[in-house]
């Protein structure tokens, strides 16, 4: 079992990749400024090397759409999609922990 949180953690490491799938998750399939406007705070150039990692670990794909000027695509993997009850979890967690703490 302690592998699988490590394998996990290593997948998920860094401050945007859980955002980021969060977003995929709950919008779908986005755009790269779509992306960037829904993460306030996330410098481009942070953006473009998390969703190459997520890419290269298989929990996102990239589409490019023959437009002018191009335009690039983001959405879940089945293996990213996977990652749902994770994502749920989380965002459940986060919300009690928060109204607890104001509660006070």
């Amino acid at each position: 079992m302690i592998i699988g949180i490590r394998d996990t953690q290593e997948l998920l490491s860094g401050k945007w990749k859980t955002e980021i799938i969060g977003a995929l998750y709950y919008r779908g399939k986005m755009r790269f400024m779509d992306l960037k406007r829904q993460l306030a705070g996330i410098a481009p150039k942070v953006l473009s090397k998390e969703l190459k990692d997520l890419e290269m670990n298989h929990l996102i794909s990239r589409t490019v759409l023959d437009t002018m000027p191009i335009t690039v695509e983001y959405e879940l993997t089945v293996q990213g999609k996977s990652l749902n009850t994770v994502i749920e979890a989380m965002a459940k967690w986060g919300i009690n922990y928060r109204r607890q703490l104001f509660e006070k």
